[in-house]
């Protein structure tokens, strides 16, 4: 899959993709990722990428002009019969989860646009965004953050990427967990400033280690996330034994079932 990055930093990607574990996928182009700098299709001396808001207020506004010459060039490189998405990491957008991760990861890629600024001429994103996401409920200084929790989230469930195959398969939020929150974990020593190692996980009783993990799950999520163990619950992925778990624990509803 190939992502086309649009930003005014690209230097800030070069460590991000030469660091980490997912950097596998980036070096073997398994997720191929490639940079373009808008200012480079800026014109005049000063390559100028922004000006001042109509209407006043403070701040500057990305030119639409050297997003649209930008835009060009990488449509003309994909050279693709479907033209692929193009992402603008916004407010506006849906809040990125891990099912909107999976379909990234499934898909063929994307052309990711990094705001800066106050933002983009409304224009370029009324003629050419197709997606906006956000992180969440707060604003930074550009997209670029944005663009690398994707792409490091896209990376790591692509084949051979991580060291342990299944190892992305227990992750929060995953299906394989049911959409909950993961459960806690331990490593060497034992004993560790007079704090012990959870006895079910030092048993060797496969189910009694899988039934304390579950049940850990379950803990953290009701008292972290319960909107989580909600749609759990609605898409029918909690057996009887979690109902029984849940109602056991305080301020749970016990007349769910």
């Amino acid at each position: 899959m190939r992502f086309d990055v649009i930003t005014l930093f690209p230097e800030l990607f070069e460590p991000f993709l030469k660091a980490g574990v997912t950097r596998r996928a980036y070096e073997t182009c398994q997720v191929d990722v490639r940079l373009w700098n808008p200012r480079d299709f800026a014109e005049g001396n000063y390559r100028r990428v922004d000006d001042r808001p109509f209407g006043g207020g403070p701040g500057m506004v990305m030119l639409a002009e050297p997003l649209e010459k930008c835009l060009q060039a990488i449509r003309t490189g994909r050279a693709e019969a479907e033209p692929a998405p193009l992402v603008l990491f916004s407010p506006v957008g849906q809040t990125l989860n891990h099912t909107a991760v999976q379909g990234w990861a499934e898909s063929q890629g994307a052309i990711l646009l990094c705001g800066r600024y106050e933002g983009v001429d409304q224009r370029f994103i009324d003629r050419h965004v197709t997606h906006q996401i956000s992180l969440g409920d707060f604003v930074l200084s550009g997209g670029e953050i944005a663009a690398m929790a994707l792409l490091d989230a896209v990376a790591r469930l692509q084949p051979g990427v991580l060291h342990d195959e299944g190892s992305h398969q227990l992750d929060s939020f995953n299906p394989a967990l049911d959409g909950l929150l993961d459960s806690p974990h331990y490593t060497r020593p034992e004993v560790w400033q007079g704090e012990v190692v959870p006895e079910a996980l030092l048993s060797g009783h496969h189910a009694r280690i899988e039934r304390w993990r579950r049940e850990q799950s379950l803990t953290l999520t009701a008292r972290h996330r319960p909107e989580l163990i909600d749609q759990a619950r609605a898409a029918g992925r909690l057996d009887k034994a979690d109902e029984a778990f849940l109602r056991g624990l305080p301020g749970q509803d016990s007349a769910k079932n």
